[in-house]
């Protein structure tokens, strides 16, 4: 199986939004296949406590605004590792350490990577 579009464009949407708040690292999943409750993991970094929840929310925010609401929150109490679940995309977002120590990416290696549409802002 393949990522929906639906998914896809929920994943452009997070992942500007976590962009706008600095967020780094940012690896999109398609993790279709093995997982049948969801298509796309975006995974990004953040330095700290704050800013970690500062892109969860941004993040919820856009995509509120276009009209997904997350069907689950965890781990805002820590801002360590937040993962928002919209259906047919989970968003982790972790602080850098916690991304080493857990290694998502290591663990669904197999998955293909989806590619991340992120505008670049001219210098």
């Amino acid at each position: 199986m393949t990522a929906t579009e639906h998914a896809r464009t929920l994943l452009t949407a997070a992942a500007r939004a976590a962009d706008s708040k600095q967020a780094e690292d940012l690896v999109a999943l398609d993790v279709s296949g093995p997982l049948p409750l969801t298509d796309i993991f975006l995974i990004a970094s953040a330095r700290n406590e704050r800013n970690v929840l500062a892109i969860a929310n941004e993040i919820e925010d856009k995509l509120l605004d276009q009209g997904s609401k997350p069907l689950r929150r965890e781990g805002r109490a820590e801002g360590r590792w937040v993962l928002l679940d919209f259906g047919d995309l989970v968003v982790h977002i972790f602080h850098e350490e916690d991304r080493l120590y857990y290694s998502l990416e290591r663990l669904w290696k197999d998955c293909p990577v989806v590619p991340i549409d992120i505008p670049q802002v001219p210098a």
